[in-house]
């Protein structure tokens, strides 16, 4: 995994370790991170450059259930303000402070051990204008994230949410938010709102 654009252009980013398996085939470490891949990512970030007109420099992003932190390092990598990552997992955490201090991105990325489902009140940062969720596919947990972080001051009027889940899934969406557009990338799909 690499990072597509910007300052930070391929740059590989620290993925979970993987296990032999009996029969020599490998396997994530644990199924709890599945990195957006690179070609996906790169499909997310063509249609965000063309909505913001390549400029990223306005936007400060959230990276829910953030794994190994790919897409807001590449959000930083093109420009961003800043980016919060947010993910309990002892793995991911791990993954993303070596990924902070490899890209050096210390001064302008946070990390916050804590549920995405249950943010708590914002009273540390400024609300986020782009949020990118990754969750466990079909859970419903990206749903649950959306509504904690609308409820609790995390997300600025008119930002932009970046959900991934598992094609075919139901969503039900809060009526705050609109669907600007999905688009179906084998096993994923990608829904593009706003709030």
């Amino acid at each position: 995994m690499r990072i597509i654009a910007g300052r930070f252009k391929g740059k590989k980013i620290t993925a979970p370790k993987k296990l032999a398996t009996p029969k020599k085939i490998t396997a994530p470490k644990t199924n709890e991170i599945r990195p957006t891949s690179d070609r996906l990512r790169e499909s997310i970030f063509n249609i965000l450059s063309n909505k913001f007109n390549n400029d990223f420099s306005h936007l400060r992003v959230l990276d829910l259930f953030a794994g190994t932190g790919a897409l807001g390092i590449e959000a930083i990598s093109r420009g961003a303000q800043s980016v919060v990552f947010v993910d309990d997992g002892i793995e991911a955490r791990s993954l993303l402070r070596q990924n902070i201090e490899n890209f050096a991105i210390a001064g302008e990325a946070k990390l916050l051990k804590r549920s995405a489902i249950d943010l708590g009140k914002n009273e540390r940062f400024a609300p986020f204008n782009l949020i990118f969720l990754d969750p466990p596919y079909g859970k419903a947990l990206g749903e649950k994230a959306i509504l904690c972080a609308s409820e609790n001051g995390w997300i600025e009027k008119n930002a932009i949410i970046i959900l991934e889940e598992k094609a075919g899934a139901a969503l039900e969406l809060p009526s705050e938010f609109t669907l600007l557009e999905k688009r179906k990338y084998s096993n994923s799909e990608i829904y593009f709102l706003q709030y």
